[in-house]
């Protein structure tokens, strides 16, 4: 299971929403300290900025005590800076193994929890990023996670290119190994002329078998052609999953992102929490 987690929070109504629902849940199958995080935005006047810190370092502390009468090992974290570079920052010093952040809309680049914050954090961290989906509900009127987070792990969907970063995304997922009920990889065939689909349908389906060797876990292959974001997102609405794990290019994602990568796609249309995992 990934043992340190760090949760950058705003103190907004989803941020909260999860720090209080989604983290006790996490912490229930497994993770161990959990480090606190809230950044005061360095674009503020100085004398404002040290004012803010002072303000939201009570405020942060005071969510720390209330985490931590739950049985929870919470380290709270106040400093001034650029957000996204100081929350990536103190992940690698920390060297956490999970950066959870939630969202909620369906423009991930403008309705995540951080708004440009959290974009800017999926390309700038070298750790895995958990997102969890949240939306309004209009009959409760309030704020509604989609996934139950003791839960999220147990049936994943993997997608895999055969690229360098297959391996990664594989050793991320062994870390929550115990958990997982059953294991769907996937590869899209989206590449090649027509005259050798079938070769690569056919080495797609062996390369997949020898990955499926990586876990205990009842593994099932899909190989499917066509547009890579869709059949991600069909399958795993058809198996059940319970989380999208995938790729992410590291420096180049924002870019990838606002040209309608097939990352960004997952991430705007999934009702499913999807993990980055860092190819760097």
């Amino acid at each position: 299971m990934f043992e340190k987690v760090l949760f950058p929070t705003d103190f907004s109504e989803v941020s909260m929403h999860t720090l209080r629902e989604c983290i006790p849940q996490l912490f229930g199958i497994g993770a161990k300290k959990l480090y606190l995080v809230h950044i005061v935005d360095i674009t503020a006047t100085d004398i404002e900025a040290v004012e803010l810190m002072k303000i939201d370092e009570e405020e942060l502390n005071r969510i720390a005590d209330e985490i931590r009468a739950k049985g929870i090992d919470v380290e709270p974290v106040v400093k001034i800076g650029i957000p996204s570079l100081e929350i990536a920052e103190i992940a690698q010093e920390n060297n956490v193994d999970l950066v959870l952040v939630p969202s909620k809309g369906e423009n991930i680049l403008r309705q995540m929890l951080l708004g440009s914050t959290a974009s800017n954090l999926v390309r700038a961290t070298k750790k895995p990023v958990l997102l969890v989906k949240y939306e309004w509900d209009e009959e409760e009127e309030k704020i509604k996670c989609l996934s139950n987070c003791r839960e999220i792990f147990k049936r994943p969907i993997v997608a895999l290119d055969f690229s360098e970063c297959s391996e990664k995304v594989l050793n991320v997922v062994k870390k929550f190994e115990e958990l997982i009920e059953g294991i769907v990889l996937i590869h899209v065939v989206d590449y090649g002329r027509a005259e050798e689909l079938e070769k690569n349908i056919e080495n797609a389906k062996a390369k997949l078998g020898e990955f499926g060797k990586f876990f205990k876990a009842p593994v099932k292959n899909e190989v499917l052609t066509g547009i890579a974001s869709r059949s991600i997102l069909g399958i795993a609405l058809a198996k059940d999953s319970s989380i999208i794990v995938m790729g992410k290019k590291g420096r180049s994602v924002i870019k990838d992102l606002l040209l309608g990568s097939t990352a960004e796609r997952v991430v705007r249309d999934s009702k499913l929490p999807v993990l980055l995992v860092p190819c760097e």
